[in-house]
Order: C-alpha cells, then structure tokens, then sequence
C-alpha cells in the first residue's frame, strides 16, 4: 500500500471515530433531557403551601457531614444502598427560616427513621426547636414509639403522641466494644502495641480481652456525664423530676408490668407521652389545625423538611449577603493520610480545603467544624500546618467541636484562636499510640518460613511475616514517647499552660466540654452559630452582614453531570412505579450491622505512614 493510501485510510478511520464519538455524545445529550423532562414532569420542585405543616422526619445517623460524594450517593441511592444520613444543618436551616415564615402554622417531629445522633447534635437541633416555640409556632411530636434519641427530640414539643402499641425505650448510653485477643492468638497474629497515656485505650481492643481498669475508671465519668446532660435536659423540657426519670429508664420492666405489659400506658403514667393516637387519628388532629392535603388523600397540608430547603432556596439565597464572609469548613470522621471523601477527614483533602480559604479574598475567617474521634498522627499535623498558615495570613481562626472531637480531633483544634465546644462535647484524649500487626506465627502454621539476609540490622525488621525487630522496637517506642511529648507541648503552648500541667489532664484521658473548659482545654460553650459570630467579631464584620460559605470539595463537571442524571433517573424510575423499594432490615438487626460496620471501618482506617495515632475509640452511638 502506497503512503498516500496508508494516510487516506487513516484519515478515514479518524473520521469514522470522531463521528461515532459525536453521536455518542448527541444520544447521551438527548438522554439527559428526556430524563430531565421526565423527572420535571415527575415531579419538580414542590411549591411550599399557603397554610402547611412541616415534617422533620431525619433518617439514619445524625451527621456534620454526609458520607461519600454526590456521585457515590446517587450510585447508592441506585443500587438501593444509600446509607441513611440527615445533615444537622439541613434540620436547622429548615426550622430556623421556618421561624418567620407564615406558612408553616405547625411543625411534626417525625422520629420513627431517626437511629442515631451524638448529644450535642441532638442539642443543636433542640435548640432550633425551642426557637420556634419561642416564636409561637406549635411542635408536635408523634411516633410509633421512641428511642433514647428520639425522644430527646420529642420531649422539646410541645405535645409528645405516640402509637398505642408503643414503647419508650429509654436505655441509656452503653460502652461496648470489640475484643479482638483470643480471635488473634487463634489466628496466630501478633499485635505490636506501644503506648504513652495511661487512660489511652484505643489499642486494647488487641491486646486484651476486656476492659482495663483505667479505662473503666475513665469512661464512667465522661460517660455518666452525658447521661447525666441527657435526662437533665429531657426532665426540664417535661418539666419533670430529674429522680423520675431515672427512676423510669432504671425500673422500666416494674414500670410495664404495672401497666398490666402495656407499654404505651406506663409512659403515659410516667408523664413521657401526653396521648395516644392512630395515624388516621394523628392525620385528623393536624388536619384541624392547617387544613388537608390538596391530594385529598385523607392527610394534612404538609411539605417534608428537605422539599421546604429546596422550595426555598431563592428566598433564602436573596437574603444572605456574600461580599465578605466566615468560611465553614467540616471536618468529620476518621483522620486517615492523604485524600479522603467527605465523611472521612483526609490530611491532604482538609489541607487543600484549608488553603482554598486562606487564598479567597472574599473569605475573611475560618471556623473549623470537628466531629472527629482522631486518627493518623502525620494527617493531624498536615492539616495543624495548613491551620498555622492560615492565622500567618492574618485570617481568625475558630474551631467549634460538635459530638466529638477527640485525640487527633482536638489536635486539629488547637491552632484556632479560640476552641468552641457544647457541654456534652467529648474531647481530650491527649495520647498516643502505634499498632503494627505480624503474621510469622500464622504462616509457619500454614508450613510458610521466611528466610534470608540483610544488608543492615534493619532490614527486614518492619516485615510482617517476620517478628518485630528488636531495633524496630526501641524506633517505635522512642517515636511513641516522641509522638506523646509533641502532643502535650502543644497542648501547653495553645492553652497557655506548663507541660507539667498539661500532661496532668492528658494521659489519653477522655473529657466532656464541660470538664474541659473547667480544665482550659476549651474556652467558650457554644454550637457553631456561636463560634460564627466569634470568627466574625475577629474579623471585625459587623453582624448580619456577612454570609456563611460552607467549604467543600468540588466534583468535576462530567461528575455533577452524572449524579443528577442517576438522581432524576431515581425520581423517574420511582415515580412510574419501576422502581423496587429498598428492603431495610429491622431496627435490632440494622443497628447490630452498623456497629460491626464500625468497628471494622475504625480498623481500615489506620493508615498512618509511621503507625502513629491520635486517636479515640469514644464515639456514642
């Protein structure tokens, strides 16, 4: 073939792919505005009725920031595999706007999908609640029973309903965790553990089958602190003794055995419910108060609590300013090195968050929002470095800690010009502790040996299919004790306090707030929308005219793209009834999976560089 030939049919071949490319784009085009289409035609966005009530109905774990990115989500909502979150901010900013807005005559706590929420987010959300009171709006709780958490809700409204067949179940907080010893001995797994903090308990799950006396010591205060902030704050909003409802949660089977086993009764007699009502009955009730659903379906005018957020969105958007505003940036989950999706608190990922605020003209202050039990000693660093830069700018620095920030979370914290916490808050746990498992033992049962050479007595010494190295021993202890000293050295130069006295509070001991502002480890009480109007004032803006710009990180075009084309695909799909409902295991079951979920997701996640972590098995679930 002649090379003019050879060309001619290269050309030809290029042609004939770019033009199979261009229709392949056309059809992905034209598939994007017929499922557009179909979703508008499916449903758009719901207008907010003229006389209606709003529903806040969370679902799964309360969180500061939802796992996973659009993308991941909207590919799990497809599968049927969301895992159920509900952002605080989303709860507050709907019941905060819906504290001016004539509309909405009456607000329903819907708690039955609520599984979880630390304290101090549950404490946020209460406080919206008591504003809208407050403003005269009316809150009716009503469930199918409630919870430990749900009904720290509930008891905020102004009328708690409940299913006759119901139950409150007020269990209290529990402290159990997995032992992994004798699991490891039969696997022949050995677990190198090193340590500087007494009270630092997050490597024992390795190397004991149980409890230390020092962490049981430890975690009875902190624990029976919050509960303790629980059934104080519930006995007030039901204006009940505190006596009373201990005495209720310690007693409760002679409580529905005094109730001839009719649990809805003992919690009327217990003063925790105030009616028993069917759905139908429930319906009825509200109905009187805004009027039926134009669907006239039997319900009541109503607007779900997320449909009110994007119903008013412009409203919103209008009134907020943004010439200058106090950045808000989340840092939430497992501190883990390197990149990491929301949910997990990547070193590099929060760093580059970091410096996005510290290089934006328009954004005058940082607040720094930690819901983090700690994690990888470098990471904590990384993003301590980038916090530092940031106040070398000249740009105030707050961090506001929400349910936890703990360990590598109050590392984090330190930097800020003043730390936030709520009363509840656990935080503390200043230590340190480095994990490196070998299998020798488990391949030799197997017939494996390892032999061979090295050119140094290190080499070979981290292997994990060999014993840990004597030198490799003596570098870990001494990077340990390294490790505990720079913690607490901070701690003593961010809190204006001697080691001494710091490594006096440290000890991988574990506070609340409460104790921890008596301590200095905190200077003020506060939620966020206090830690906000402290960043302001240091940046001297002037109230109310600054806004509040989240911080998170971006997806590309192609992949903002492709989670609204699976999320209207969803709505659609759902709407013309080709969609199978996601079957969802019982409330015991589901909780029983997310426990073990978490006990193993705290595993993967220890990805130090050096094996060195601050970090703090403390979360309340």
């Amino acid at each position: 073939m002649s090379i003019s030939g050879f060309l001619a049919k290269l050309v030809r071949a290029i042609w004939y792919g770019l033009d199979t490319l261009r229709r392949v784009l056309h059809l992905i085009i034209l598939l994007a505005l017929f499922v557009a289409v179909l979703a508008g035609l499916a449903g758009g966005v719901a207008p907010v009725p003229s006389t209606a009530a709003l529903i806040v109905n969370p679902g799964g774990a309360l969180v500061e920031q939802l796992e996973g990115s659009p993308l991941d989500r909207a590919i799990a909502q497809f599968n049927n595999q969301t895992e159920p979150q509900t952002l605080v901010r989303d709860i507050t900013d709907s019941l905060e706007y819906a504290v001016s807005d004539d509309r909405i005559k009456v607000i329903v706590l819907n708690l039955d999908g609520l599984e979880s929420g630390g304290l101090a987010k549950l404490q946020t959300i209460a406080l919206a609640v008591d504003k809208l009171r407050g403003a005269g709006k009316k809150v009716i709780a009503f469930g199918n029973g409630y919870t430990r958490d749900q009904y720290y809700l509930a008891s905020r409204a102004d009328e708690v309903i409940m299913h006759d067949l119901g139950m409150v179940y007020l269990e209290g907080y529990e402290y159990y965790r997995m032992f992994f010893k004798s699991a490891l001995d039969k696997l022949f797994i050995d677990v190198n553990v090193f340590k500087v903090g007494e009270f630092k308990s997050f490597v024992e799950p390795f190397t004991r089958n149980d409890m230390s006396a020092a962490d049981r010591e430890a975690s009875q205060r902190w624990i029976g602190s919050l509960w303790s902030s629980w059934e104080r704050d519930v006995a007030a909003a039901r204006g009940m003794e505190v006596k009373a409802l201990d005495d209720y949660s310690n007693e409760f089977a002679g409580h529905i055995e005094n109730a001839g086993g009719h649990a809805a009764k003992a919690a009327i007699a217990a003063h925790l419910v105030d009616r028993l009502m069917s759905l139908p009955e429930f319906d009825e009730y509200i109905t009187g108060m805004v009027g039926p659903d134009d669907a006239d379906d039997g319900s009541y005018s109503a607007i779900g609590f997320k449909e009110y957020l994007v119903a008013t969105a412009i409203e919103r958007k209008l009134a907020e300013p943004h010439e200058r505003n106090v950045a808000i940036i989340v840092a939430a989950g497992e501190i883990v090195d390197g990149e990491a999706p929301p949910g997990t608190v990547g070193g590099d990922t929060l760093a580059y968050q970091i410096r996005e605020a510290r290089l934006d003209d328009s954004i005058d202050a940082l607040v720094l929002r930690i819901d983090s039990p700690g994690g990888s000693m470098f990471a904590s660093q990384v993003i301590s470095d980038e916090l530092d830069a940031l106040k070398a700018a000249g740009k105030p620095l707050i961090a506001s800690m929400s349910a936890v920030a703990a360990s590598g979370g109050y590392y984090i914290a330190m930097p800020a010009d003043e730390i936030w916490a709520s009363d509840t808050t656990i935080t503390g746990s200043i230590g340190v502790g480095a994990i490196l498992p070998t299998v020798q033992r488990g391949l030799e049962q197997l017939g494996v040996h390892v032999d061979g050479f090295g050119t140094t007595k290190l080499a070979g010494q981290l292997r994990l299919d060999r014993p840990l190295g004597d030198d490799a021993r003596r570098i870990l202890t001494a990077s340990v004790e390294d490790a505990y000293r720079i913690f607490v050295d901070h701690v003593a130069a961010a809190r204006d306090m001697t080691p001494e006295r710091a490594d006096s509070i440290a000890q991988g001991r574990v506070w609340i707030g409460a104790d921890g502002k008596e301590l200095g480890l905190v200077d003020s009480i506060g939620g966020l929308d206090e830690a906000v109007q402290a960043a302001a004032s240091r940046a001297g803006l002037d109230a109310n005219k600054y806004g509040r710009r989240y911080i998170e990180p971006e997806l590309s075009f192609g992949q903002r793209l492709a989670a609204e084309l699976i999320t209207r695909s969803v709505r659609v799909l759902t709407a013309l009834g080709l969609r199978t409902p996601e079957t969802v295991p019982s409330g015991l079951v589901r909780q029983a999976m997310r426990a073990v979920d978490r006990e193993v997701k705290a595993l993967t996640a220890l990805n130090d560089p050096r094996s060195l972590y601050y970090h703090c098995f403390c979360s309340i679930y």
